[in-house]
């Protein structure tokens, strides 16, 4: 069993932050939290890869169709037309074409709790409904309603993995083994090392 402390998680800052040359400071919150960067790079993806990333399965799509009919509905659209599966399908084309529109830099991140930590620490996908402090909230205005009334997806900067099944699916995707690196942190020596302070 992998120890608590060695769980990771895939980080994806999408083209807009890259263009907005903000990555550093989403990074340096990462770090002061206490997470260890194990792997990053920078490319253009691939839409083979991202729709790799992007799972085409219908259980997934329909999930995706759910999510955005239960917040047309809490904005007060019209959802009796709606069909869940269709709307997933436009999400994920419409997504594989934000992630693959410029470059983005892709990161590994390790630690206790890194995957619950990091979703915590980006808030909402929709941005403006964020609680401040969180990194969408802090860095973007985009809200849900503003997408849907330019008819496009979100821009919700960021992507972490959700499970610990997807992180392992999605590391291996974006990245092989020898560009994950395995060394020691000072943070870890005072998060993990029992004797550290005797």
């Amino acid at each position: 069993m992998l120890a608590k402390n060695k769980e990771k998680t895939l980080v994806v800052f999408k083209p807009d932050v890259v263009q907005r040359q903000i990555v550093g400071e989403i990074v340096s919150r990462f770090e002061r939290k206490g997470f260890k960067l194990v792997g990053m790079k920078m490319l253009i993806p691939s839409k083979e890869l991202v729709g790799k990333h992007y799972e085409d399965k219908k259980e997934y799509l329909m999930e995706t169709g759910e999510k955005a009919k239960k917040g047309a509905i809490a904005r007060g659209e019209d959802v009796s037309d709606w069909n869940s599966l269709e709307r997933g399908r436009w999400i994920r084309e419409s997504n594989i074409n934000y992630l693959t529109c410029g470059p983005v830099i892709a990161i590994v991140l390790q630690g206790f709790g890194v995957i619950s930590g990091v979703r915590k620490m980006l808030g909402s996908t929709s941005p403006a409904d964020g609680d401040v402090g969180t990194i969408r909230a802090d860095f973007s205005l985009d809200s849900f309603a503003l997408a849907d009334e330019q008819g496009r997806v979100t821009r919700s900067m960021v992507h972490a993995s959700d499970s610990v099944e997807n992180a392992e699916r999605e590391i291996g995707l974006w990245f092989n083994a020898t560009e994950i690196s395995e060394y020691e942190t000072a943070a870890e020596k005072i998060f993990y090392d029992v004797g550290w302070s005797n």
